[in-house]
Protein backbone atom coordinates (compact mmCIF):
# COMPACT_ATOMS: atom_id res chain seq x y z
CA UNK A 1 0.00 0.00 0.00
CA UNK A 2 2.99 2.45 1.14
CA UNK A 3 3.68 2.94 -2.80
CA UNK A 4 0.16 4.12 -3.68
CA UNK A 5 -0.52 6.18 -0.35
CA UNK A 6 0.43 9.52 -1.95
CA UNK A 7 -1.24 9.32 -5.32
CA UNK A 8 -4.33 8.01 -2.59
CA UNK A 9 -4.33 11.26 -0.94
CA UNK A 10 -3.88 13.75 -3.79
CA UNK A 11 -7.41 11.99 -5.02
CA UNK A 12 -8.99 12.09 -1.89
CA UNK A 13 -8.15 15.43 -1.56
CA UNK A 14 -9.65 16.29 -4.92
CA UNK A 15 -12.78 14.62 -4.02
CA UNK A 16 -13.31 16.20 -0.73
CA UNK A 17 -11.74 19.59 -1.47
CA UNK A 18 -9.92 19.66 2.33
CA UNK A 19 -6.99 18.08 3.60
CA UNK A 20 -8.28 16.74 7.12
CA UNK A 21 -11.58 15.37 5.07
CA UNK A 22 -9.03 13.90 2.64
CA UNK A 23 -6.97 12.28 5.46
CA UNK A 24 -10.41 11.25 6.78
CA UNK A 25 -10.95 9.14 3.71
CA UNK A 26 -7.93 7.40 3.34
CA UNK A 27 -7.89 6.58 6.72
CA UNK A 28 -11.28 4.62 6.50
CA UNK A 29 -10.35 3.38 3.16
CA UNK A 30 -7.19 1.73 4.66
CA UNK A 31 -8.62 0.37 7.79
CA UNK A 32 -11.66 -1.11 5.52
CA UNK A 33 -8.85 -2.78 3.22
CA UNK A 34 -6.80 -4.22 6.28
CA UNK A 35 -8.65 -7.80 6.37
CA UNK A 36 -8.49 -7.56 2.70
CA UNK A 37 -4.20 -7.61 1.87
CA UNK A 38 -4.27 -11.10 0.66
CA UNK A 39 -6.33 -9.78 -2.21
CA UNK A 40 -4.16 -6.66 -2.69
CA UNK A 41 -1.24 -8.56 -3.10
CA UNK A 42 -2.55 -10.47 -5.70
CA UNK A 43 -3.33 -7.50 -8.35
CA UNK A 44 -1.19 -6.87 -10.96
CA UNK A 45 -2.22 -2.88 -11.35
CA UNK A 46 -3.44 -2.31 -7.35
CA UNK A 47 -3.45 1.55 -8.25
CA UNK A 48 -6.97 1.72 -10.53
CA UNK A 49 -8.69 -0.62 -8.15
CA UNK A 50 -7.27 1.26 -5.01
CA UNK A 51 -8.78 4.32 -6.82
CA UNK A 52 -11.89 3.01 -7.66
CA UNK A 53 -12.85 1.64 -4.32
CA UNK A 54 -11.67 5.41 -2.47
CA UNK A 55 -14.25 6.79 -4.85
CA UNK A 56 -16.83 4.19 -4.04
CA UNK A 57 -16.23 5.10 -0.02
CA UNK A 58 -16.33 8.63 -0.83
CA UNK A 59 -19.44 8.28 -2.29
CA UNK A 60 -20.98 6.33 0.49
CA UNK A 61 -20.05 8.93 2.50
CA UNK A 62 -21.08 12.17 1.27
CA UNK A 63 -24.39 10.07 0.64
CA UNK A 64 -24.20 9.25 4.33
CA UNK A 65 -23.56 13.22 5.37
CA UNK A 66 -26.73 14.22 3.07
CA UNK A 67 -28.69 12.69 4.54
CA UNK A 68 -27.92 13.95 8.35
CA UNK A 69 -29.80 17.08 9.77
CA UNK A 70 -26.94 19.17 10.04
CA UNK A 71 -23.85 19.07 7.74
CA UNK A 72 -20.58 19.81 10.15
CA UNK A 73 -18.08 19.07 7.46
CA UNK A 74 -16.97 22.24 6.15
CA UNK A 75 -15.92 25.05 8.51
CA UNK A 76 -14.03 27.35 5.88
CA UNK A 77 -10.64 26.90 6.95
CA UNK A 78 -8.83 25.90 3.39
CA UNK A 79 -5.41 25.96 4.23
CA UNK A 80 -4.42 22.69 3.35
CA UNK A 81 -0.90 22.64 2.98
CA UNK A 82 -0.96 21.24 -0.76
CA UNK A 83 -0.55 24.08 -2.92
CA UNK A 84 2.77 25.21 -0.94
CA UNK A 85 4.17 28.82 -2.55
CA UNK A 86 7.16 28.00 -5.10
CA UNK A 87 10.96 28.70 -3.82
CA UNK A 88 11.69 31.98 -3.60
CA UNK A 89 14.30 32.14 -6.14
CA UNK A 90 11.36 31.22 -8.58
CA UNK A 91 9.84 35.06 -9.96
CA UNK A 92 9.33 36.67 -6.31
CA UNK A 93 6.54 36.87 -3.84
CA UNK A 94 4.11 38.44 -5.66
CA UNK A 95 4.41 35.57 -8.11
CA UNK A 96 4.10 33.11 -5.64
CA UNK A 97 0.36 34.54 -4.22
CA UNK A 98 -0.80 34.73 -7.36
CA UNK A 99 0.28 31.03 -8.75
CA UNK A 100 -1.89 30.02 -5.49
CA UNK A 101 -4.60 32.17 -5.76
CA UNK A 102 -5.01 30.73 -9.20
CA UNK A 103 -4.58 27.27 -7.66
CA UNK A 104 -7.49 28.15 -4.77
CA UNK A 105 -9.91 29.77 -7.54
CA UNK A 106 -9.58 26.23 -9.92
CA UNK A 107 -9.90 24.31 -6.95
CA UNK A 108 -13.22 26.15 -5.87
CA UNK A 109 -14.35 25.30 -9.21
CA UNK A 110 -13.36 22.00 -9.60
CA UNK A 111 -15.78 21.40 -6.02
CA UNK A 112 -18.66 22.98 -7.61
CA UNK A 113 -18.70 20.17 -10.44
CA UNK A 114 -21.00 16.89 -10.12
CA UNK A 115 -19.63 14.22 -7.69
CA UNK A 116 -18.94 12.25 -11.05
CA UNK A 117 -17.90 14.96 -13.08
CA UNK A 118 -15.15 16.10 -10.26
CA UNK A 119 -13.78 12.35 -9.98
CA UNK A 120 -13.25 11.88 -13.96
CA UNK A 121 -11.32 14.88 -13.78
CA UNK A 122 -9.63 14.09 -11.14
CA UNK A 123 -8.94 10.40 -11.92
CA UNK A 124 -7.43 11.86 -15.64
CA UNK A 125 -6.71 15.20 -15.70
CA UNK A 126 -4.95 15.67 -12.52
CA UNK A 127 -3.77 11.65 -11.39
CA UNK A 128 -3.05 10.79 -14.93
CA UNK A 129 -5.29 7.97 -15.28
CA UNK A 130 -5.04 6.90 -18.84
CA UNK A 131 -9.01 6.38 -20.87
CA UNK A 132 -8.26 2.44 -21.30
CA UNK A 133 -7.57 2.13 -17.15
CA UNK A 134 -10.84 3.91 -16.52
CA UNK A 135 -12.22 1.93 -18.72
CA UNK A 136 -11.44 -0.73 -17.20
CA UNK A 137 -11.95 -0.46 -14.06
CA UNK A 138 -15.31 1.28 -14.52
CA UNK A 139 -16.49 -1.41 -17.09
CA UNK A 140 -17.41 1.67 -19.27
CA UNK A 141 -16.76 2.14 -22.77
CA UNK A 142 -14.00 4.47 -23.92
CA UNK A 143 -16.40 6.49 -25.97
CA UNK A 144 -18.72 7.53 -23.09
CA UNK A 145 -15.80 7.79 -21.11
CA UNK A 146 -14.52 10.22 -23.66
CA UNK A 147 -18.17 12.14 -23.40
CA UNK A 148 -18.25 12.27 -20.20
CA UNK A 149 -14.66 13.73 -19.84
CA UNK A 150 -15.93 16.14 -22.64
CA UNK A 151 -18.84 17.36 -20.73
CA UNK A 152 -16.57 17.58 -17.10
CA UNK A 153 -14.11 19.69 -19.05
CA UNK A 154 -16.86 21.99 -20.46
CA UNK A 155 -18.75 22.75 -17.48
CA UNK A 156 -15.35 23.38 -15.47
CA UNK A 157 -14.45 25.56 -18.54
CA UNK A 158 -17.69 27.32 -17.62
CA UNK A 159 -17.50 28.02 -14.04
CA UNK A 160 -14.18 29.92 -14.75
CA UNK A 161 -15.07 31.89 -17.11
CA UNK A 162 -18.29 33.26 -15.36
CA UNK A 163 -20.54 32.27 -18.19
CA UNK A 164 -22.98 30.12 -16.09
CA UNK A 165 -25.60 31.91 -14.07
CA UNK A 166 -24.27 33.91 -11.31
CA UNK A 167 -25.30 31.55 -8.40
CA UNK A 168 -23.17 28.86 -10.02
CA UNK A 169 -20.08 31.19 -10.91
CA UNK A 170 -16.76 30.95 -9.10
CA UNK A 171 -16.07 34.33 -7.62
CA UNK A 172 -11.96 34.56 -7.38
Amino acid sequence: MRPHLDSLYRLAYRFTGRAEDAEDLLQSLMLRLLPHTDTLVGLDRPAPWLARALYNLFVDQHRSRQRQPLDLGHTGDDDDGLDALPAPDQNGPEAAVSRLDRCQYLQQAIDRLPLPQRALIAWHDIEGYTLEELATTHDIPIGTLKSRLHRARARLRRLLDGTLAPAERVEG
